[in-house]
């Protein structure tokens, strides 16, 4: 059964740490270096018994070992294994150099390898640790490997990408299968590397769970296991107020679009009333597309804050086909208080204003949940945007702690962070809702859980995974229309 514990992602700094713990603990570090070894060898004969060769492709680190042990294990297995080796054997040492004694193989240099059809390489050159490009040795191979189709079984993750950010690093194989050892790194999970490390395996070496949980730290994948407690339980004696009023902003009469699909998928996601406060020249269209959405007229400023002195009014979408941005920046004055999403046109508004909105933000209650996708993102942080060494879950930590709001950095990889460090990483979201409207279907079911009485950043975790399998229920060629139909509550 998954685990908390099992959902975190481990920098590849802190794992050098959790192995030297290990090693003080009393566990021989070779012996963690023979067990992943002899696992990768297992993945490679379980998963490609029809090879011809197995290329073992070894670096001059404990990658490298492992890639030594590997050797081994396969050619005692009986299989046609060659060994390639980056750099000079000679210079290795500690661990690495004993798995190179025991293997009993003579490497041959890493550029002479040539790619046969029925080839499968085995990466160990370079670990998760990896933080300056890789040499053009190497790139040479990569692009050899790449030409030829040759099937790539990665150690740790695939040589070449950064753990920490999930980007190549001049270059880096693309993988059909990684095999990791104890815990997942961000990169793994960061775009491109989820994609560049395939099929992800995680093989537990028997570092124990103590020395892992006490170097966790506090970025995980977004599961159900980090947020559903927070959720609010089913109560038979609940009713529409109880389970929240969640009210969402209107553009004009040609923009409502955007609000409606927010309205529909934050009723979907459970919020107990929604009204959509619009402007009265755009009624009409609302009353006669939106059912058991209520409406209300808003136009300015003085009718917002007669809104808001009823009580039960505490949740806000803005944002959505918004369009005013001056009055967006009036309404997010008014709304210091409250939970309030804000997405799209609302965070466009302070792209000129960011102290302004910051200044109201942290005046507030930690109830602000800002819905950036990348080129939104850029307008409020364009430091944080523009710097290469950060990685995007520590670009949304620092934005969130600038902020004081949760953020959702959007994406194929969404990153949710938390004004108290925490920070998880989306994984369920398909191709399909890169389509207009998928990001307003976001904010509604945001917000349908903040009014439902979720805290922000559990509230953002769990309406991006719902956002996801939504998703996944609507299928390919859906509309956001057809997401927001897809919205169903956690169960």
């Amino acid at each position: 059964m998954k685990s908390l514990s099992h959902l975190f992602l481990i920098d590849p700094v802190v794992m050098a740490r959790i192995d030297a713990a290990a090693g003080q603990s009393g566990i021989p570090l070779y012996d963690l270096m023979e067990r992943a070894g002899q696992a990768v060898a297992a993945s490679a004969l379980r998963h490609y018994p029809q090879a011809q060769r197995l290329i073992v492709l070894c670096g001059g680190g404990n990658n490298g070992g492992d890639g030594y042990v590997a050797a081994r294990a396969l050619l005692h297995s009986g299989a046609v294994v060659a060994v390639h080796h980056l750099g000079d054997v000679v210079a290795l040492r500690g661990d690495a150099r004993t798995a190179f004694e025991r293997s009993g193989v003579t490497p041959l240099p890493l550029g002479d390898y040539r790619p046969l059809s029925g080839d499968v390489v085995i990466d160990a050159v370079f670990g998760a640790g990896l933080s300056r490009d890789v040499p053009q040795e190497l790139v040479r191979v990569i692009e050899a490997v790449t030409q030829a189709k040759v099937p790539v079984l990665a150690v740790d993750l695939p040589s070449g990408l950064c753990g920490r950010r999930g980007v190549p690093l001049g270059a880096s194989f693309r993988a059909e299968r990684t095999i990791t050892f104890m815990a997942r790194k961000p990169g793994h999970l960061l775009m491109p590397g989820r994609e560049l490390c395939g099929t992800l395996e995680v093989f537990d070496i028997g570092i124990p769970s103590r020395i892992l949980e006490a170097h966790s730290g506090s970025i995980a994948e977004n599961d159900p296991l980090v947020w559903r407690s927070a959720l609010p339980a089913d109560d038979l004696e609940t009713h529409k107020f109880r389970r929240g009023h969640l009210t969402v902003f209107s553009g004009p009469a040609h923009a409502t679009g955007a609000c409606r699909m927010a309205a529909l998928a934050a009723l979907k996601a459970g919020a107990g009333i929604v009204t959509v406060a619009a402007p009265r020249q755009a009624l009409d269209v609302l009353s006669t597309t939106l059912t058991a959405v209520m409406n209300a007229p808003m136009d300015d400023a003085d009718d917002l804050r007669s809104w808001l002195e009823d009580g039960r009014h505490g949740t806000f979408v803005l944002g959505p086909g918004f369009g005013d941005l001056e009055k967006a920046r009036q309404f997010v004055s008014l709304l210091g208080d409250r939970a309030v999403v804000l997405d799209a046109d609302a965070i466009t508004a302070f792209r000129d204003h960011k102290e302004a909105l910051f200044a109201r933000v942290t005046s507030g209650t930690g109830k602000f949940v800002l819905t950036p996708h990348e080129g939104e993102f850029a307008r409020l942080f364009p430091d944080l945007a523009a710097d290469k060494m950060l990685s995007k879950i520590e670009k949304a930590q620092v934005a969130s702690a600038r902020s004081d709001a949760v953020l959702v950095y959007k994406g194929a990889d969404t990153v949710i962070a938390g004004t108290d460090g925490r920070a998880v990483v989306n994984t369920n979201a398909t191709a399909s809702l890169a389509t207009a409207g998928s990001g307003d279907v976001l904010a509604g079911i945001i917000g349908a859980l903040m009014a439902q009485g979720t805290p922000a950043f559990e509230a953002a975790a769990a309406g991006v995974w719902l956002h996801g399998e939504a998703g996944h229920r609507a299928g390919s060629g859906m509309t956001a229309e057809d997401l927001a139909h897809a919205v169903r509550p956690f169960v």
